[in-house]
């Protein structure tokens, strides 16, 4: 069977107007702007509105995404959307976004993978446009993290944001896209980072309010470790199975969740840093939109030539991972 080759058509971004600041923080919890930066290289972050849910993050980067791709919602065949923080239990944040949209002909589901859920989308969403399944694909990473955030826990509230990144995928010349996908899952590493609150196990009730199970845990040190040794292992296992070398990356786009570990990453693919696209420092972890958010603003900067060779690289609670090769 021939494949298609599948690449990116389109990328658009959306990040919530309310800027929350390390400055303000300090007045919320027992933290400080140096220590901060030093520790995580974060320096603010996009809250959304009260009243916005992520359906609506998702809407506004999708527009911006099929507006640069060319096409209309209505020749879409497939909607992938990746987050932890739906609107709802169900209906899907995609079939909400597919009303929104007007997309009358795409499937559409959500995808659960966390900050690694973006490269999930696309792999999955590739998988059908190159069998000739589906001929467009509009794949979103977005987040409201704040939603789920302890605001009186100083260890991951100074962490995370709002936002929403979405690209449309299809058919590109042969030479261009998606070279090798490499996902993964350790289940084991389940309770280091989860919300233990809302689902089958602890339904919502007031025991599990006055806990606070339905804010974000981290065993912060236990996740750092393993984010550390995931994210170069599967960036080299991506690049080995499109047999590339590290000397071939023009661009890294790692999931922004802290400086040491993206330069750990660095450091492990011998790239200098004006090689690899950071935004973490306006931003902070915006989960499965971190990807997606910073692709889309490495094409709005002008650092994305056709031909370029980039590793996109994440990794998420569950514990899981993503990377891929592509060819922009």
């Amino acid at each position: 069977m021939n494949l298609i080759p599948v690449g990116v058509l389109g990328t658009g971004k959306y990040v919530p107007e309310r800027i929350l600041t390390n400055q303000e923080l300090e007045t919320m919890v027992e933290t400080n702007d140096e220590w901060i930066v030093s520790r995580t290289g974060i320096r603010e972050r996009r809250i959304a509105a009260e009243g916005q849910a992520t359906s609506d993050l998702c809407f506004e980067a999708s527009k911006v995404a099929l507006s640069n791709a060319g096409i209309t919602a209505d020749q879409l065949d497939l909607i992938i959307v990746a987050t932890i923080t739906p609107d709802m239990s169900f209906p899907s944040t995609a079939c909400i976004l597919q009303e929104k949209l007007g997309a009358k002909k795409a499937a559409a589901f959500d995808l659960s993978a966390a900050c690694s859920g973006f490269v999930y989308g696309l792999a999955n969403a590739t998988n059908f446009i190159a069998t000739g399944t589906y001929k467009y694909a509009l794949v979103i990473g977005a987040d409201c993290l704040s939603k789920i955030t302890d605001y009186t826990d100083r260890n991951t509230c100074i962490l995370f944001g709002d936002g929403a990144g979405a690209v449309v995928i299809g058919e590109v010349p042969e030479e261009r896209g998606f070279k090798s996908f490499e996902l993964g899952a350790d289940g084991t590493g389940g309770p280091l980072l989860k919300i233990e609150g809302g689902g089958s196990r602890n339904p919502a009730s007031q025991n599990s309010l006055d806990q606070r199970l339905h804010y974000i845990y981290m065993a912060g040190a236990e996740v750092f470790k393993f984010a550390v040794r995931i994210m170069g292992n599967a960036a080299d296992e991506a690049l080995r199975k499109a047999g590339w070398e590290k000397t071939d990356i023009d661009l890294l786009v790692p999931h922004q969740a802290n400086m040491r570990i993206i330069q750990s990453s660095l450091n492990r693919l011998e790239l200098s840093e004006d090689k690899c696209m950071i935004n973490l420092d306006k931003y902070g972890n915006m989960s499965a939109a971190s990807i997606p958010v910073a692709l889309a603003e490495a094409s709005e900067q002008g650092r994305l030539n056709e031909g370029d060779r980039l590793i996109l690289v994440g990794f998420g609670g569950g514990l899981t991972w993503g990377a891929t090769a592509l060819v922009w």
